[in-house]
């Protein structure tokens, strides 16, 4: 595992993540997994979530690259965990499929983590009416406009530790493989989250399309949970092998 004096891969700020979940039936998802991972659950269901956020501040080792500060992404992820041999439990990711604009971007993921990234035209945006604050973000795929947005008051607010929009925001690890099958592990590190209490959501996507035929039936899903949570500095460290 990494240290706590480990140096990050990537340290970089997310802000305005917009988390859309969905319960769906655990053999959606089992056969993405194996031990010593298992599904996390809220309240006795498997979820996916559909992530959209700012990406910004972006650093490698500490190293900005110009060009590559600031770009949206979304992803496709669950919720496992990962039981220790002295029985603790640690919470985390597993993404199905994560888009970003930069190919730069996805290829590093790529290479570093074996995650998921693909390329596609991307766009963001972000405003404040009054008490309200906006943030939407769009990705063109197969001729066709996606878009997810969420409106929320202005003043965040913190929720409490036992909170469905807590269980869905915060997951300290990511979960992989390498490209030989066997599981990777990396820490992500950032203060709890305050969330903006949500006034409004719209999910307008072609999940076939996005993630595959076999996500087609979130069609014509609403979401169980919307969060939409502020954001903070981050850091990303490297994977490493279990």
């Amino acid at each position: 595992m990494p240290s706590s004096g480990a140096s990050p891969f990537l340290t970089a700020t997310w802000r305005d993540l917009c988390i859309a979940s969905f319960r769906v039936d655990d053999a959606v998802l089992e056969s993405r997994i194996s031990p010593p991972l298992e599904l996390d659950r809220w309240r006795g269901s498997a979820h996916v979530s559909l992530v959209a956020f700012d990406f910004a501040q972006t650093r490698l080792r500490g190293v900005p690259l110009p060009g590559y500060r600031r770009f949206p992404e979304l992803n496709l992820r669950f919720y496992v965990t990962r039981i220790l041999p002295s029985g603790q439990r640690r919470r985390g990711v597993v993404f199905v499929r994560e888009f970003v604009p930069k190919r730069a971007v996805a290829f590093v993921a790529r290479h570093a983590y074996n995650e998921p990234y693909v390329a596609a035209p991307m766009a963001r945006s972000v405003s404040e009416e009054g008490q309200t604050r906006t943030a939407r973000y769009t990705i063109r795929r197969a001729g066709a406009e996606h878009a997810i947005e969420v409106a929320g008051s202005r003043e965040p607010s913190t929720v409490s530790p036992d909170s469905q929009e807590h269980f869905f925001k915060e997951h300290q690890w990511g979960y992989g493989v390498d490209r030989a099958g066997r599981l990777l592990e990396y820490e992500v590190r950032h203060p709890i989250w305050q969330v903006y209490p949500l006034r409004s959501a719209s999910i307008d996507i072609d999940w076939g399309v996005l993630y595959g035929p076999e996500w087609a039936f979130l069609n014509d899903r609403h979401p169980d949970s919307v969060v939409f949570a502020q954001g903070s500095p981050v850091s990303v460290h490297a994977p490493e092998r279990i």
